[in-house]
């Protein structure tokens, strides 16, 4: 018999899927269920490597922390890593597979993928008795519900109910609660189950009436209102909001563990990509991050960092444009500290020769570190362990630049020259030991009397915002109704809220049975008719083996 299930959908992005599908994760594994994870289709530059070398979504992998299980590229079967406004790297089952426009991939490839996504849920059904998945966008995007193979379609396919989120702190929760319930077809409406609030402020009975009235108006409950918490962050999808940056911010700042603070200036170039790196440094007592844009913004950084990017070409124009070339250059030559991780270290290097990612050719670097770079059309995606300052490291590798080091002092698989360091490793700064040597060098090269916490374990902390989640849900959400619906399903006889949309012929999840039977054979292959052997980034080769073009739509 396979395990139950709930489907967590939003009135928006960023309504709050994610951290509602951590939390009833970590609420379900501390009373005993043994729970998994699931995003059938992800997109994000934020992303993570398995153990088994697979790349997902960085949002499933914390999920699955909060599940306490190992992260699988069962979790997330389908991850788009835009590489502009209108076209992304497809990767699929962990590996990448080819760049697709978005007129393309909506155009009849991503509805073939549902075979896959619904081969990979049932596996996880099949081993745990619930599996939690996470939507994207809103369910009632009426123009893509035919090829949704993320929100009703899985929903549809699976037999799962659909718990939908919405954040009042951006208001209209109501409406939106509504509207996105009276968009969809009768059919997905039957397994709309209710409603959570998010991110609510203030006296809960003053919310009450407007619950009520909802009720009345669409037959649907709510599930739970969730209070506003400061500083809870998790590894997000996208964006420039940091998990333990935003608690520095919002809670009150530890003090420094020395006489000074310490200043983190992360250059925010484009299509930045794992911005989460700088969050074990946000979590160390007096250490001040932010994300810069403009060259002055570097004079009082004490440490600059260049991050991850899926665009190092595009990236290393934006710094020049902005002055910020210029300035990392100078910052070297005075011996003031710079990091750069993975598209960051490339940039800082002298030669890029990139016939795959942007397609340039060969690029002039910034020429501070003896570092040449060559993009392969095979990418890297690996978990190193390894040695710096004395210290053991653990990170993961997700690139396709290859780094020729010639020179300076060894620095995990890149190099150092004074003070600026490179290297491919995101993660690395979560290794405490580590990041606290690192630290050290870095305040005698910038001046600071500055001295980390010895007691601060970035690890700890990730497992209590972990437990903050788990508590939100359990002390503020009807945990047994919520139960009831993951272990038997929407409430049969929900009403249906006109006007509703049409249902569409061959809308995806339609016609598929309840999916309750016996798990499929491992590893679900890519689905008949697409071929996916066209490698990231290969001129003429998409996913369907021709010619892709960038269509004029956005992603």
């Amino acid at each position: 018999m396979s395990g139950g299930g709930l489907l967590v959908a939003g009135t928006t992005s960023d309504a709050g899927k994610s951290v509602v599908t951590a939390g009833i994760c970590r609420w379900l594994v501390r009373r005993g269920v043994k729970v998994a994870p699931f995003k059938a289709q992800n997109m994000s530059l934020n992303s993570f490597v398995t153990r088994e070398g697979a790349e997902i979504g960085r949002a499933q992998a914390m999920q699955a922390q909060a599940a306490r299980v190992e992260p699988t590229a069962l979790m997330n079967p389908v991850l788009l890593k835009p590489g502009s406004d209108r076209s992304s790297q497809v990767v699929l089952m962990g590996k990448p597979v080819g760049e697709m426009s978005a007129r393309g991939y909506h155009g009849g490839r991503q509805e073939a993928l549902l075979g896959t996504v619904t081969d990979c849920l049932e596996q996880l059904r099949s081993t745990y008795d619930a599996v939690i998945c996470e939507g994207a966008g809103s369910p009632a995007e009426i123009n893509l519900r035919r090829t949704d193979i993320v929100n009703m379609g899985i929903a549809r396919a699976a037999r799962f109910p659909v718990l939908v989120v919405g954040d009042i702190d951006r208001g209209g929760v109501f409406a939106s609660f509504f509207g996105t319930t009276a968009l969809l077809s009768a059919e997905d409406q039957s397994l709309v189950a209710g409603y959570l609030v998010n991110k609510f402020r203030g006296d809960v009975s003053l919310l009450e009436p407007g619950l009520d009235m909802l009720y009345g108006l669409t037959g649907r409950r709510t599930y739970g209102v969730l209070p506003y918490a400061h500083g809870l962050g998790i590894d997000e999808e996208d964006g420039l909001r940091v998990s333990l940056r935003g608690a520095v911010r919002e809670s009150v700042v530890a003090p420094p563990h020395g006489e000074d603070v310490l200043r983190v200036a992360v250059c925010a170039v484009p299509l930045m990509s794992n911005f989460t790196d700088v969050d074990a440094l946000a979590a160390e007592p007096g250490v001040v991050v932010r994300f810069v844009d403009r060259a002055e913004e570097l004079a009082d950084a004490d440490l600059v960092i260049v991050p991850g990017t899926r665009g190092t070409v595009k990236a290393l124009a934006w710094l020049r444009e902005r002055g910020l070339a210029d300035a990392l250059v100078r910052r070297a030559a005075e011996g003031r500290p710079v990091l750069g991780i993975c598209g960051g270290f490339q940039v800082l290097g002298e030669r890029i020769e990139d016939e795959v990612e942007s397609r340039a050719g060969v690029v002039d670097g910034l020429g501070v570190l003896p570092v040449r770079v060559r993009f392969d059309r095979a990418k890297t995606l690996a978990r190193p362990v390894g040695s710096a300052l004395g210290e053991v490291v653990e990170g993961y590798e997700i690139h396709h630049g290859v780094a020729d080091v010639r020179g300076g002092e060894p620095f995990l698989d890149g190099c150092r020259v004074g003070a600026v360091w490179g290297t491919h490793w995101h993660g690395s700064l979560e290794s405490d030991a580590f990041r606290r040597r690192f630290l050290v060098e870095v305040a005698r090269a910038a001046g600071r009397r500055f001295v980390p916490a010895p007691d601060t374990r970035f690890g700890v902390l990730r497992e209590e915002q972990l437990d903050r989640l788990g508590d939100l849900v359990e002390e503020h959400a009807d945990t047994e109704a919520l139960w009831r619906l993951i272990e038997g399903g929407a409430p049969k006889g929900l009403p249906f809220v006109p006007p509703g949309a049409p249902s569409v012929p061959g809308d995806v999840g339609a016609d598929a049975p309840e999916s309750r039977g016996a798990a499929p054979d491992p590893a679900p292959q890519s689905p008949e008719g697409l071929d996916f052997a066209g490698s990231a980034g290969s001129r003429g080769q998409g996913l369907d083996g021709a010619d892709v073009d960038v269509d004029e739509e956005a992603t």
